[in-house]
């Protein structure tokens, strides 16, 4: 056995890594084409209550929204803001993909 064999090893180790990672570029944000606004439940703008939502977003080929998943944010809001974004339409792509989306909810916006 070489004493480069380890070395071999971790340096197709590195190449195997840097070729996963390429896989990562199909999850560019694709364009929003249709957006439905936000019902702002009356009784918490009433009481100033806000916020954001963070939600995690599946994105079917056909620009469609499969599902949404709620990541962060206030959990008042989140079915809210499910509901709506549910209902938006994006470009279409090659494949189903996933997007980060933040709704904002500002009581003093009218």
């Amino acid at each position: 056995m070489s004493s480069h064999d380890p070395w071999r090893k971790f340096c197709c180790l590195l190449v195997m890594l840097s070729c996963m990672s390429v896989g990562y570029a199909q999850d560019a944000p694709r364009k929003l084409l249709k957006k439905v606004p936000v019902s702002y439940p009356p009784i918490l703008k009433m009481r100033g209550i806000g916020g954001d939502v963070r939600l995690k977003v599946f994105i079917k080929p056909d620009g469609s929204v499969r599902d949404t998943e709620v990541i962060g944010g206030s959990a008042v809001l989140a079915d809210s803001a499910q509901r709506s974004v549910s209902q938006w339409k994006f470009s279409p792509g090659d494949s189903e993909t996933t997007m980060r989306v933040v709704v904002h909810f500002d009581p003093a916006d009218n």
